[in-house]
C-alpha cells in the first residue's frame, strides 16, 4: 500500500506527499516532513500517523484548524481513501491505491424540479421563516458573529478560486447543519464554469443534487430563499422536495459585484430536525457578501498574472530577438502561439537568420523552461561520432569506450532538444530518430534496454527538407513527423527596415564584447548597409559591425570602415543613393592619387598632406586600388 496525498487547490496544487510508515507532521517550519509554505499554517499544524494499512491524521492544536470533508477535526480520525483534508490554504485528497489518480470528489447533478413561482410566495419571505428557538439564542448569535469574523479575517490570503471554494464549503458547514453543499460560479447566464461539492453523509464521489429552479430564481431575483418541506401542510414552494431532491429544507444565497451575477452557494439537508431558519439565511446572506468580493478580487488577479505573463513573453521576445518589421512581428506571433505547446517544431531558412534563437526563445516560453535546453549541430560532427553523441553508448560498445555515456537525447530529458542542420543526419540515424519520435523511447550504441524519453523536439535546416525528400537523401516519413509545426525564417534582405536596428544593436553589443567605445553609424554607412543583399544574413552583419568599429579610426562608422564586399556591391547599385556614394568615391580617389603623386608615391607624406592617419590611407588605398600610385 502506497498512501499519499494528492494536492488538489491551494499552494500545493498538483503536488504529491507519499507517506512513510510512522509520523509524518505538516506545517510551515522546515523541520516538518511536509513543510509548506504557507502563513495561514501553524509551525506544526497536523499529524498523520500510518501504522499497518490504516492512515490516521491528528490537529496538532493549530490556530486556524484542520478540516476533514469540510468538519473541523476535533479529535484523531482514520482517514478512509478519498477523504479531502483542508489546511491553510491548500486542500489534499487522501488516496490509498497507488496509481489511483481520479479526484474522488462530489459530481454536480442539476435535477429539473417544479418551477418556483413568485405569485405563490416561493422565496419565502424572511418575516414568514421560523425563528431560531429561544433555548441558546445568546450563544448562538455569538458564534455566529465570531464564525463571520473569522471568515472576513482569513479570506483574503486565500490565493486561487478552487482553494477559496472549498475553504468556504468547510467554513459553512462548521456554522450551518447542511448535510450538502455546491459552490457554483457562472462566467455568464448560460452556465456555470466551476462547480465544487460535498457531500457530509456519504463522502466522496457520490453526487449532490442541485435544484435549477431554485438556483435560477436565486440568480435572477438576486435574493437567497429558504425552501422547507412542511409536514401536513402545502409547500409554498410548490416544490415537493422530498420526492424530487429527497431532501427536507433548501437554501441557497446569490454571489453578487455590482449588477454582475457570480454564482451562487447551494445547501440542502435531510434530517427534518434541522431544518434552516431566518437565522441560517441571514448569516449566509453575510457570508455570501463577503465571499463575492474575495472571489472577485481572485479573478481579477488571475486576469492580471495572465495579462502580466503574456506582456513578459512579449518584452522577452522583442529583447532577444531584434526587429519591428511585418515578417519578424509573424515569428513573434508564432513563438507565442507555439511555446505552451509540446509539439514538434520545425524551423526554416538560410544560414544566419537565427534560427537557434527562436528555438530557445520556444524553449523559454514553454512549460520546460526549468529543464534541460540541449543543442547539436548535426553537421559539425562526423556520423561515425553523431550516434554517439546523440544516443549515448555502453561500456564496450566500441572500442574505446571506457564506460558507459548519455548521450544529448538524453540529457534533454523533460527539456528541450534542438537539432541544427537536421537535413545533414545519415539515413541510419534518421531511422532512429523517428523511432524517438514515434515510440518516445531510444537505446544506447551497445544497449538492448530501451529508455523512454520525455523530451520536446525542435529542428532547424538550412535547406528545403521537402526537395531532400524528392532527391532521396532524407525519409518521407521523417520529414512529417518533424514538419508538424513549422516557420520559416526571412533573409534580412526581405526585411531591410531592421538592419539599421539591428546595426545599433551589434554596436552595443560588440562595445561591450571587445571593450572598445561605441560609435554612431554614419547616413552613408547605414544607406551602404541597407543597400547590401546580405548573403550571410545576421551572422555577416554582426561580424560587419565589429569589423569597422575595432579597425576604424574616425569618431564615427564611415563606409570606408566596412567591409570590401559591402562598398562594392554599394557602388554598383542603380539607387540615388549608390550614385551619390559612387561619386564620392571617384573624389576619394581623385584626392588620394593627388596626394601620391606629390608625395612621389610616399603614402606617410600623402597622409600629412591629406591630413588622416597613415593607417586609414593604407585601407583608402586598398579599397580604391591605388597600390600601382603608392610606394608601400
Amino acid at each position: 500500500m502506497n498512501s499519499k496525498l494528492l494536492g488538489t487547490a491551494g499552494l500545493m496544487a498538483g503536488a504529491t506527499f507519499y507517506l512513510p510508515v510512522g509520523e509524518a507532521s505538516i506545517g510551515r517550519e522546515p523541520s516538518n516532513q511536509f513543510c509548506v509554505a504557507d502563513p495561514a499554517l501553524s509551525r506544526r499544524h497536523c499529524l498523520l500517523i500510518r501504522a499497518d494499512k490504516h492512515v490516521f491524521i491528528r490537529d496538532l492544536a493549530s490556530r486556524n484548524g484542520t478540516l476533514l470533508n469540510g468538519v473541523p477535526l476535533e479529535q484523531q480520525q482514520q482517514l478512509r481513501d478519498g477523504d479531502q483534508i483542508c489546511v491553510g490554504n491548500s486542500v489534499f485528497l487522501f488516496l490509498q491505491e497507488e496509481g489511483e489518480e481520479l479526484l474522488n470528489r462530489n459530481p454536480v447533478e442539476f435535477a429539473q424540479t417544479a418551477k418556483i413561482y413568485p405569485s405563490r410566495s416561493a422565496a419565502v419571505p424572511i418575516d414568514s421563516l421560523p425563528d431560531q428557538a429561544n433555548d441558546g439564542h445568546t450563544d448562538r448569535s455569538v458564534t455566529e458573529l465570531n464564525a463571520l469574523l473569522k471568515l472576513a479575517t482569513n479570506i483574503g490570503g486565500i490565493p486561487d478560486q478552487e482553494s477559496l471554494q472549498w475553504q468556504l464549503l468547510g467554513f459553512i458547514f462548521d456554522v450551518v447543519p447542511a448535510e450538502r453543499g455546491a459552490m457554483l460560479l457562472c462566467d455568464s447566464a448560460h452556465g456555470f464554469s466551476s462547480e465544487v461539492a460535498w457531500d457530509r453523509v456519504l463522502g466522496p464521489g457520490h453526487p449532490v443534487r442541485v435544484s435549477t429552479a431554485v438556483v435560477q430564481r436565486v440568480l435572477q431575483e438576486r435574493a437567497g430563499i429558504v425552501v422547507s418541506q412542511m409536514t401536513g401542510k402545502e409547500d409554498p414552494a410548490g416544490m415537493d422536495l422530498h420526492s424530487e431532491l429527497q431532501v427536507s429544507s433548501v437554501l441557497c444565497v446569490p454571489l453578487l459585484t455590482g449588477k454582475k451575477a457570480l454564482g451562487a452557494i447551494y445547501l440542502d439537508s435531510s434530517d427534518p430536525q434541522s431544518r434552516f431558519d431566518k437565522s441560517h439565511l441571514q448569516v449566509m446572506t453575510a457570508v455570501a457578501g463577503i465571499a463575492s468580493l474575495a472571489f472577485e478580487k481572485v479573478r481579477r488577479l488571475e486576469q492580471m498574472r495572465e495579462e502580466n505573463q503574456h506582456l513578459r513573453a512579449e518584452i522577452i521576445l522583442e529583447h532577444n530577438m531584434v526587429g519591428g518589421s511585418r515578417r519578424m512581428r509573424e515569428v513573434f506571433e508564432f513563438i507565442r502561439r507555439v511555446a505552451p505547446t509540446d509539439s514538434t517544431v520545425l524551423i526554416q531558412g538560410e544560414s544566419g537568420t537565427g534560427k537557434e534563437l527562436v528555438a530557445r526563445a520556444i524553449h523559454r516560453h514553454s512549460i520546460r523552461v526549468q529543464r534541460p535546453f540541449v543543442a547539436i549541430n548535426c553537421a559539425a560532427i562526423t556520423p561515425s561520432l553523431l550516434e554517439s553523441e546523440l544516443f549515448g553508448h555502453e561500456k564496450g560498445a566500441f572500442t574505446g569506450a571506457s564506460g558507459q555515456k548519455k548521450g544529448k537525447v538524453e540529457m534533454a530529458e523533460g527539456g528541450t532538444l534542438f537539432l541544427d542542420e537536421v537535413s545533414e543526419l545519415a539515413s541510419d540515424l534518421q531511422a532512429k530518430l523517428l523511432r524517438v519520435l514515434q515510440e518516445r523511447e531510444f537505446e544506447r550504441v551497445g544497449g538492448t534496454r530501451p529508455i523512454k524519453l520525455d523530451v520536446r523536439l525542435i529542428a532547424a535546416t538550412n535547406r528545403s527538407l521537402s526537395e531532400a525528400v524528392k532527391a532521396g537523401s532524407f525519409r518521407n516519413d521523417l520529414y512529417y513527423r518533424l514538419n508538424v509545426v513549422a516557420v520559416t525564417m526571412p533573409a534580412l534582405r526581405d526585411r531591410r527596415e531592421d538592419i539599421s536596428l539591428l546595426a545599433d544593436h551589434f554596436v552595443a553589443k560588440t562595445s561591450r564584447k571587445c571593450k572598445v567605445r561605441a560609435k554612431s553609424l554614419s547616413a552613408e554607412a547605414r544607406a551602404c548597409l541597407t543597400s547590401y543583399d546580405w548573403p550571410g544574413n545576421v551572422r555577416e552583419l554582426e561580424n560587419a559591425i565589429e569589423r569597422a568599429l575595432v579597425l576604424g579610426s574616425t569618431d564615427t562608422i564611415i563606409p570606408d570602415d566596412l567591409p570590401e564586399a559591402i562598398l562594392e556591391t554599394s557602388g554598383q547599385s542603380a539607387s540615388v543613393i549608390a550614385k551619390y556614394h559612387g561619386a564620392i568615391k571617384d573624389a576619394k580617389r581623385q584626392l588620394v592619387a593627388q596626394a601620391l603623386e606629390q608625395a612621389h608615391g610616399n603614402y606617410i607624406e600623402a597622409s600629412k598632406a591629406l591630413q588622416i592617419h597613415p593607417n586609414s590611407l593604407l585601407r583608402l588605398i586598398r579599397n580604391l586600388d591605388l597600390k600601382a600610385a603608392s610606394k608601400v
